[in-house]
């Protein structure tokens, strides 16, 4: 029996007293929850009032039940397509993470190796751990000896080396330190070696399973949706007001026309059914000022951009991370695989007399020889068929340098010492083809000291005098500051005689260089980002002057005012201190976990949005507090969770998209906006004048209806497929705090609602006008041309606020589906005057008369050139 590991009775008994290894999921919603949550919006609260009296007003018999429909389907269609498409997004997500509920692990129980899942694993369990597993409880090594990557942990990329514990280890206080060179953490992956752990903490328990239920914080509001309370709250006023002020003046219009006002307000029956009237009528105005279309337009875009967006590598887990990412103003984001490849590559070979060669392929037959045997010879990596298999970051990145390379007759190895920190170095001795030397691999300061001469390129030996060690010394301290790390390779031809190499006599083959590179695609994401006026911070554990070089790289670090801090200075800062200077960090090295959580915290406190990447465990407090989290495609579970949109390719590039998208949406969300309140302005506006200058019903009830439910409806879909323009970058971020509607918006609203109210005063009131139409006792011609003109107007309008410029088919292209929208409008307004009848107080019109409407309807259109025109000298000026 096996000296480690449990007993079937032993594990039962861990199993009641202490629990299983099953985390604690954070708190999941549901479709219900979600589709509650969505009906406190503030615009959805004012539609379900509304909604409320014209109710109780059907059910007095004063009503519209139409009306009363349309509203209740508005509210219906917006909050359901807004909790469906959240929804099934977070159902596709948690599919992406199906593959982590499939983890099993190899464990020693009753003697017998044994495989069971991971949570069936209880405290004191023999974990077996091999090359590539992922450590599954928090525990000690008790045989072996393993490397593990612990970066999802503590962010830092050195392996770490973890011994055997003594017999008399404890576990101690509860001190997190992952240097501890007994203890192993859940979530670390073995990278070399092989041992047998035994579990100690377990489940929530474990490091990983505290950092879980820190995800559990209450989240602040989006920018948009602060936005657009401010919105609702300033409609929500504009629209009782009006409401209030068009039922007076109907009532008292309506006891002007009487004559006598003490007889009209003594006739109860007339004066309760003209109020009735009245009431109605504002309560339709107060409907009308509020865009309920809005919602639903923020539902469809969002999801329709979603779409693109997973096409992009970008998969939207919550709805509000799309819209947020396009308002940051500061983004903290990982180096490795975000910023650099996240793989280390081999990119320069340096020979003894500073010949520098770029590849593999085009080093000298006998360099290249010695190269592959060190790379394949000389590791503790396993080979097959004279390829690497498995390994840590270094040497796959040596395997993926000599990559298809084979040598005709390989050499054996007949012994192997393997790296050790206090050698810094691994060799192997090795013979065949009548030959038998020695292959040493290691850190360039130790092993060229001990060399004497180099290999030159046509294979023989050649002197390394002091001389050209100092040339060589000063070359890498050169390449040192592009954050590339040395190798040394070399040779030696007798045998040795224990475990170390001789003090001198080595021959150098050659230096490589390798760096983790930064991606090509990634340095103009981060100049286009940066332009688009969001300040980046790259947050690493690597130390200063890597972290220095890689910024410069990628283009984060530019000006001398710029900011390097290491985690260290950061703890030594005060908050007042770090708020001051944060608009001009730009790198912080040596990081720790509570560094990036600390740094959100003080940047929401500025109130800037913040954006964080990251891919670890170490990561998720960070990515919960932030206004966006981006989790990265590979990394832990948790960290997925906490985020907000997970990049599935871990590229910068990728989180320049979410930004272009999250602007594209905003941007759509403000062209409806002006879009719909322009309608909603004029219509206002219109029926409150008409009472004072003699109209009666310049737009009945079921005209308005039509106006406000199909109009909003419609141009929802119209607006929702804007395409998303690399102009919108050249825009700077929308401050958090500020209105949704912009002085630029305000002057566009009001300026078409002025000019629609203007022409339906110019139909009613101009005898000029009215002649243009047939004559009739009702003016019936003339009221139809009106409804038709107002629509068409609405129609045109479109094309003015869909873009900023004088190309009013700018990149229509990309979106064919607004002019199909505003085609289909365009049909059900020429049918409803063939059909509307009483109903909609309209009848057909002839070839004349409809173009008198066409020409009307397009005249608005040139009345937002001209301003357009105005507003773009101005600016010039």
């Amino acid at each position: 029996m096996n000296k480690f590991g449990l007993t079937t009775e032993e594990a039962s008994k861990a199993l009641s007293e202490q629990g299983n290894n099953a985390l604690t999921q954070p708190p999941r919603e549901t479709f219900w929850d979600k589709l509650w949550e969505n009906f406190k919006d503030p615009i959805i609260r004012i539609l379900i009032l509304a909604l409320l009296v014209n109710v109780v007003f059907v059910y007095m018999g004063h009503g519209d039940w139409i009306e009363t429909m349309g509203i209740f389907l508005a509210i219906i269609l917006a909050t359901f397509v807004s909790t469906y498409s959240e929804y099934s997004n977070e159902n596709a997500f948690q599919k992406l993470q199906e593959e982590a509920s499939r983890i099993r692990c190899k464990v020693w129980r009753d003697g017998e190796p044994v495989e069971l899942h991971i949570d069936d694993i209880v405290v004191g369990d023999a974990v077996i751990l091999e090359a590539g597993d992922k450590v599954p409880v928090d525990g000690i090594l008790l045989d072996g000896d393993v490397k593990l990557d612990q970066a999802a942990l503590n962010g830092e990329s050195k392996e770490a080396h973890k011994l055997i514990a003594p017999p008399d280890f404890t576990w101690g206080d509860g001190t997190i330190d992952f240097l501890d060179e007994h203890k192993l953490f859940r979530g670390s992956v073995v990278v070399e070696g092989q041992g047998i752990m035994q579990a100690v903490k377990i489940g929530d328990s474990s490091i990983y399973g505290q950092l879980t239920q820190e995800l559990k914080d209450d989240e602040r509001d989006s920018p948009l949706k602060l936005k657009l309370k401010g919105l609702a709250h300033h409609i929500s006023q504009f629209g009782y007001a009006g409401g209030v002020l068009i039922a007076l003046a109907v009532m008292l219009h309506k006891a002007y026309l009487y004559g006598d006002f003490g007889a009209y307000f003594a006739n109860t029956p007339l004066l309760l059914s003209d109020l009735v009237q009245a009431v109605i009528l504002g309560i339709i105005i107060i409907v009308m000022a509020v865009p309920e279309g809005l919602p639903l337009m923020i539902a469809i875009v969002s999801s329709l951009n979603m779409k693109k967006m997973l096409r992009d590598n970008v998969l939207v887990r919550k709805l509000v991370g799309i819209e947020t990412a396009g308002s940051l103003n500061l983004l903290f984001t990982d180096k490795t695989g975000t910023i650099t490849k996240g793989k280390l590559e081999v990119v320069r070979f340096i020979t003894g007399d500073r010949q520098e060669y770029p590849a593999f392929d085009v080093l000298p037959a006998k360099l290249k020889a010695f190269t592959y045997q060190n790379v394949v010879l000389n590791t503790s990596a396993a080979v097959s068929d004279g390829a690497m298999v498995g390994g840590n970051m270094t040497e796959r990145a040596l395997s993926n340098y000599v990559g298809s390379y084979r040598m005709e007759e390989m050499l054996h190895r007949d012994k192997f010492i393997p790296f050790n920190s206090a050698n810094k170095y691994s060799w192997a001795a090795v013979s065949g083809n009548g030959e038998r030397y020695c292959l040493a691999k290691g850190a360039p300061e130790k092993l060229i000291l001990q060399t004497s001469h180099y290999w030159d390129a046509e294979g023989n030996r050649q002197t390394l005098t002091e001389e050209m060690k100092k040339t060589l010394d000063d070359r890498m301290l050169e390449l040192a500051a592009d954050a590339i790390r040395m190798l040394a390779l070399c040779t030696y031809e007798s045998d040795i005689e224990g475990d170390e190499l001789p003090a001198d006599g080595l021959t150098l083959v050659g230096i490589l260089g390798i760096r983790d590179e930064v991606r090509p695609e990634a340095i103009e994401a981060i100049a286009e980002v940066q332009d688009a006026g969001v300040q980046i911070v790259m947050i690493t554990g690597d130390r200063r002057e890597t972290a220095v070089a890689i910024a410069k790289d990628a283009g984060l670090l530019q000006r001398p005012n710029e900011l390097v801090w290491t985690s260290a200075e950061l703890a030594e800062m005060s908050d007042e201190q770090v708020k001051l200077e944060l608009h001009k960090l730009r790198v912080v090295a040596r990081a720790l976990p509570m560094d990036k959580s600390r740094l959100v915290r003080l940047a929401q406190e500025m109130n800037l949005v913040v954006g964080m990447t990251g891919d670890g465990v170490n990561d998720s407090p960070a990515l919960k507090k932030a206004d966006v989290g981006f989790a990265m495609g590979s990394g832990t579970e948790v960290a997925k969770e906490a985020g907000d949109i997970v990049i599935l390719d871990d590229n910068f590039l990728s989180i320049k998209q979410a930004i272009l998208y999250g602007r594209t949406i905003y941007n759509s969300i403000c062209k409806f906006i002006v879009f719909q309140l322009t309608i909603n302005f004029s219509a206002v506006a219109i029926n409150f004048i008409a009472p004072f200058i003699g109209i009666d019903k310049p737009l009945t009830i079921t005209q308005i209806l039509w106006i406000n439910l199909v109009m909003d409806t419609l141009a929802a879909l119209a607006f929702g497929g804007e395409p998303a323009l690399e102009k919108y970058l050249r825009e700077k971020p929308k401050d958090r705090s500020a209105p949704i509607v912009s002085k630029k918006m305000l002057s566009t609203i009001t300026m078409g609602g002025v000019y629609m109210t203007f022409i339906a005063i110019l139909f009613y009131k101009s005898s000029y006008v009215d002649h243009l139409f047939r004559n009739a006792p009702d003016h019936i011609y003339t009221y139809t041309g009106f409804f038709c003109t107002y629509i068409f107007m609405a129609v045109a309008n479109g094309f003015n606020v869909r873009v900023s410029g004088l190309n009013l088919l700018e990149h229509i292209d990309k979106n064919k589906g607004f002019l199909n929208v505003m085609a289909l409008i365009v049909a059900i307004q020429v049918l409803l005057t063939y059909v509307g009848g009483r109903i909609l107080r309209t009848t057909p019109l002839n070839l004349h008369e409809w173009s008198v409407v066409v020409l009307f309807g397009l005249s608005i259109i040139v009345v937002d050139l001209l301003r357009k025109s105005v507003c773009q000298m101005l600016e010039k000026k």
